[in-house]
C-alpha cells in the first residue's frame, strides 16, 4: 500500500510542485485546500483549478482566519476548520501532513498532532507569518526559502531548502505572448486572486502605458470587483493597434507563465513569496507593490531584499495611482541594463534544488 501525505496551506504554486514530485515516487496525495480564494467570491480559485487539473484528490476546508477577522460568520469557520481537518484525517489517515503556511494549514496541523500525525511545514517568506508560528510548535521539520530566516526557528528542526519553483517559469517558448513589434513588454500580476488596487491604477495609466509598452495583464477573476468583466469592456472600446499591445486574462497557468515571464522586460506585481523568489531566480527587474496589511509587513521585507540586490523598486499602495506607476514604469525601462546587471546578485539569493531536498526529507522521515 502506498504512503499517504496530505498536503495542505496557503501558497499552492510551491506545494504542486513538491506534491507532483512526491508522486513520481509513489506516494498518494490528498489535497485539503480553498475551492474559492476570497470570502463570497463564486468563481474558482486557481489552487483548485490547477490542484484538480494536475489529478490530485481536493478536499475543501472552510477554515477562517484567526487575526484580522471581525465578520462573525468568518468565526464560526473557525471552529468548523478543525472539526473538518479532524473529520477528513480520521478518514484518510495519512503519514504524514505538509504544511505550506497560511492559515488553512492551523487546523489541519494541530487535528493530526491530536490524532498523532506528523508534520512538517515550509516557510516561503523572509519572516514567519503568525500560521507558522503556530504550526512550528507541533511540526516535526520547518523548511525555510531564505537563509534569513533559519534565525526565527529552533536549530534542530530548521532546514533551508529554498522555495520550489515550476520548473515551467524557465521556459523561453515566446509563443502567442511575443508581440510583433520593438517595444518593451510589462508583465502585471496581482498573484492568483488579482489585486483590485493594481487593476484601479493599471486602468487609469492604459492610455499612457498603451503608447509606448505592450502589456500582459493578469488581473484576477473576483466576482467582488469584477474586475476582468470591467477591463475587458475598456479594452473593446481601445484603437485597434492600442488593443493588440494589450493581452488581458483572468489567471496564466503554469504552462504559460513561462512564456509569459519570457517576454517580459518588467514586471509589476505584489511581492508575495513565490512571485518574489520567482523574479530573482529569472533576474527579472520588478517594480513591487506589496500588500501593506500582510501579517508582519512580509511582502515588503520580501521585496526589500532585491531591492538591495539591484533589481527592483517598490512603489507603496498608498502612492499607487496611475500617474505614479507610469512613472515608475517608464523610469525603470529607460534604464533596464543598471537593473539587468544586478541579475546575478538577485540570482545568488535563492537555492534551485528546494524540491529535491524537501522530498528527500520527507523520505528519510518516512523510512
Amino acid at each position: 500500500m502506498r504512503k499517504r501525505i496530505v498536503i495542505t496551506g496557503g501558497h499552492h504554486n510551491s506545494a504542486l510542485v513538491v506534491a507532483e514530485k512526491l508522486r513520481e515516487k509513489g506516494y498518494e496525495i490528498i489535497w485539503f485546500g480553498h475551492k474559492f480564494t476570497m470570502w463570497g467570491d463564486k468563481n474558482v480559485g486557481a489552487e483548485y483549478r490547477e490542484v484538480t487539473k494536475a489529478g490530485f484528490k481536493f478536499i475543501e476546508i472552510k477554515a477562517g482566519k484567526f487575526y484580522r477577522t471581525y465578520h462573525p460568520l468568518k468565526l464560526l469557520r473557525l471552529p468548523l476548520g478543525f472539526m473538518q481537518s479532524f473529520y477528513y484525517l480520521l478518514q484518510f489517515r495519512p503519514k504524514l501532513i505538509l504544511s505550506f503556511g497560511g492559515y488553512l494549514a492551523v487546523p489541519v496541523v494541530i487535528s493530526g498532532w491530536f490524532l498523532r500525525i506528523p508534520s512538517m511545514t515550509h516557510e516561503q517568506t523572509v519572516v514567519y507569518g503568525l500560521a507558522n508560528r503556530l504550526i512550528g510548535h507541533f511540526a516535526k521539520k520547518i523548511f525555510v526559502s531564505w537563509e534569513a530566516s533559519l534565525k526565527h526557528f529552533p536549530a534542530q528542526k530548521v532546514v533551508f531548502t529554498g522555495l520550489p519553483l515550476r520548473p515551467e517559469i524557465f521556459s523561453d517558448k515566446k509563443g502567442k505572448f511575443d508581440f510583433k513589434n520593438s517595444l518593451p513588454t510589462i508583465y502585471i500580476t496581482g498573484g492568483k486572486q488579482g489585486s483590485h488596487a493594481i487593476n484601479q491604477a493599471i486602468e487609469e495609466a492604459l492610455p499612457n502605458l498603451l503608447k509606448e509598452f505592450n502589456l500582459i495583464h493578469a488581473c484576477g477573476r473576483s466576482t467582488v470587483f469584477d474586475d476582468l468583466n470591467d477591463l475587458t469592456r475598456i479594452k473593446r472600446k481601445l484603437m485597434r493597434e492600442l488593443r493588440q499591445r494589450y493581452l488581458l486574462q483572468d489567471y496564466f497557468t503554469r504552462q504559460e507563465v513561462g512564456s509569459v515571464l519570457a517576454v517580459a522586460d518588467l514586471v509589476v506585481s505584489r511581492a508575495g513569496a513565490h512571485t518574489t523568489y520567482e523574479v530573482a531566480a529569472l533576474g527579472k527587474p520588478t517594480i513591487f507593490i506589496p500588500i501593506p496589511w500582510s501579517d508582519q509587513d512580509e511582502q515588503l521585507k520580501n521585496a526589500q531584499l532585491l531591492v538591495e540586490a539591484g533589481i527592483a523598486e517598490i512603489l507603496p499602495q498608498n502612492q499607487l495611482n496611475g500617474k505614479n506607476l507610469y512613472r515608475l514604469v517608464k523610469s525603470m525601462t529607460e534604464n533596464l541594463e543598471k537593473y539587468q546587471k544586478a541579475a546575478s546578485k538577485a540570482r545568488s539569493l535563492i537555492k534551485l534544488k528546494a524540491t529535491e531536498k524537501i522530498v528527500k526529507e520527507i523520505d528519510d522521515f518516512l523510512r
